[in-house]
């Protein structure tokens, strides 16, 4: 995505980054054609092997990118029947219909990273709403439930910011469970796993500060 900023002519680009480490997800040759998509399945991620999958756990920014990846892999490991596809996104503006942006992806496409019809639960880095206006208009868009910025935090850990705007791996988690619960038995209780994880949490924070 730098890479196209700093190619690009007869543009304004704004680049923001973390003047921290952050983990490399992909390798050159992939990171080069995920940007170029703008959004990409990750199958390393998920499971399932590109059959569909009951859920999709989506993600744009570095924080939510990390929780969705570790929900993935709490999901995979404690609820392996369940197939989980994650995708991720590096450009917003390709979520958009193509008559509303030029890196708008068309139908097909879209549906080819989030199905149709199954469960998207999306991690962002800005207000939730700004993912609902742009998927506006796609098939089922009220199938969307974003997990993003509420307002809440303060100087405090990464961690910490995503627990307290109902973002992290666990929040996912849960999020994830509850559109299955009616198919698989088990989602109750890993559910509630999750929820004592939080809680957990939240009591070593207090004792923290």
């Amino acid at each position: 995505m730098a890479d196209h900023c700093l190619r690009s002519r007869n543009y304004v680009n704004l680049i923001v980054i973390d003047k921290q480490p952050q983990l490399q997800w992909l390798d050159m040759d992939a990171a080069i054609a995920h940007s170029a998509a703008g959004a990409s399945i990750w199958h390393w991620v998920g499971n399932g092997d590109g059959k569909e999958p009951d859920v999709v756990l989506a993600s744009a920014g570095d924080i939510p990118t990390l929780e969705t990846v570790a929900a993935a892999w709490w999901l995979r490991r404690l609820m392996p029947e369940l197939t989980v596809r994650v995708v991720n996104v590096v450009d917003l503006m390709s979520l958009f219909v193509p008559e509303s942006h030029p890196h708008g992806m068309d139908e097909t496409r879209f549906v080819e990273l989030f199905t149709a019809d199954k469960p998207v639960i999306f991690a962002f880095h800005g207000y939730q709403r700004a993912i609902h206006e742009i998927v506006h208009g796609r098939v089922n868009a009220h199938r969307f439930h974003v997990r993003g910025f509420k307002e809440q935090g303060t100087t405090t850990t990464p961690f910490d910011m995503v627990v307290l705007n109902g973002m992290s791996r666990y929040d996912l988690c849960i999020a994830a469970l509850q559109r299955v619960a009616h198919r698989y038995e088990r989602a109750s209780a890993l559910m509630d796993e999750c929820r004592a994880l939080i809680h957990q949490h939240r009591g070593i924070r207090a004792r923290a500060f």
